[in-house]
């Protein structure tokens, strides 16, 4: 598989340095941006080739490549057993997917939520994108510190984890609460659904509650990875210690 961007290709150098086969360079570039990126691939010894324009556009499908790319083993999925038998020992909060079919969009949602502090990302194998190099691209890199699932059966997913313990809460945009209307438990799933259809009747129904976030312009609802990023990060939010007090009255300085 072949990534390419900066940010990609050094996200990869320093999360999995080995599953890297070869660095690719377009010659003649200014190399000035991507110089981090090299001297941290030769310390590494891994093979470095510049290539020309033409090839290198070839290799990353017509891709905003930067002038580098990596050729690096395809992305290796999480064993959905082995998240229940870690989420038995310690909670952990986890985003599913239900049909998110564009990468851009599942790379962006990867972004923020690797940005709010998820860890553990479920997807279905069937009807949704996988990791491919757009998404690797999209997520700048984030695709790298995360752990994604791909399950044949997501509404079985769904109850394994009401087995241990979660609540999930589906994001729909018909919802009547939302989104900060309730208290959330420590242990949630956060269910998003795909572009346009949103989720599947089957998984609303799996989930305990439903929310909405409220719109006050004339547009009905946000894309599936901008709303993504609106629910992550006031879970987020919720997460911070409130600040200390100070003992001062901000009136009186």
């Amino acid at each position: 598989m072949i990534i390419c961007g900066v940010n990609a290709v050094a996200e990869k150098l320093k999360s999995a340095p080995g599953e890297i086969a070869e660095i690719i360079v377009a010659a003649g570039r200014d190399r000035e941006r991507l110089n981090t990126v090299l001297d941290e691939a030769r310390r590494r010894k891994l093979p470095i080739r510049f290539v020309g324009a033409e090839e290198i556009g070839a290799l990353t499908a017509g891709a905003l490549h930067q002038g580098i790319a990596a050729a690096v083993a395809p992305y290796g999925y999480f064993s959905f057993e082995d998240l229940l038998s870690e989420l038995q020992a310690a909670s952990g909060r986890v985003l599913v997917l239900d049909g998110v079919t564009d990468p851009h969009n599942f790379g962006a949602l990867l972004r923020s939520a690797e940005g709010a502090g998820i860890r553990h990302v479920v997807i279905a194998k069937d009807r949704a994108v996988g990791v491919t190099p757009v998404v690797v691209k999209s997520s700048a890199g984030a695709v790298n510190h995360l752990k994604i699932y791909r399950v044949t059966n997501l509404a079985r997913a769904l109850q394994q984890l009401k087995e241990q313990g979660y609540w999930s809460v589906g994001l729909d945009p018909e919802a009547p609460e939302t989104i900060y209307d309730r208290e959330y438990p420590e242990k949630l799933v956060i269910v998003l659904g795909s572009e346009g259809k949103g989720m599947r009747p089957l998984i609303r129904r799996e989930c305990d509650f439903l929310a909405s976030i409220p719109m006050l312009g004339q547009v009905a609802s946000l894309n599936v990875s901008v709303a993504g990023g609106v629910i992550l990060y006031e879970l987020a939010r919720r997460l911070r210690p409130a600040p200390a007090e100070s003992g001062k009255n901000p009136r009186n300085d």
